[in-house]
């Protein structure tokens, strides 16, 4: 199964929608609600760098019978330096976002906690690619 959701950068009164959906087809497919829980969290951390950081995004949702394959890809900033923004507590979000509640520089490091594997790939000046996976089968890493 495949879902596709856009994001718009800044749209901060719909961050999070995608999530949401995605839980309540996690829980149709009888998904574990620990691992449910899990990917949850960690998406919603991705789609919040979107809105917090890009101009627009994409969410795609691929799930099987092994895996839920998660890949962002946004169109934005870029990150110059991955190593530097999955230390906790680095952050490059605005003032204004953080006056909202975010930006805390938990999120890349949140996300990392809560999934399989976590892959990044970003170019300065263009966008960042995102990518969760989370194993439904132990066997399967």
């Amino acid at each position: 199964m495949q879902y596709i959701y856009k994001i718009t950068g800044g749209d901060f009164k719909n961050a999070g929608n995608a999530s949401s959906a995605v839980k309540k087809i996690l829980s149709k497919l009888n998904v574990d609600h620990s691992v449910s829980r899990h990917i949850v969290v960690a998406l919603y951390e991705a789609e919040v760098n979107i809105v917090a950081h890009a101009y627009s995004g994409t969410i795609e949702v691929n799930i099987d019978d092994l895996r839920i394959h998660i890949i962002l890809d946004d169109k934005g900033p870029g990150i110059p330096d991955i190593k530097k923004a999955m230390e906790e507590g680095y952050s490059t979000a605005s003032p204004m976002v953080r006056e909202m509640g975010f930006g805390a520089g938990m999120g890349l490091a949140n996300i990392k906690r809560n999934v399989d594997k976590l892959l990044i790939s970003s170019e300065p000046g263009k966008g960042t690619k995102v990518e969760l996976i989370h194993y439904l089968k132990p066997d399967t890493n």
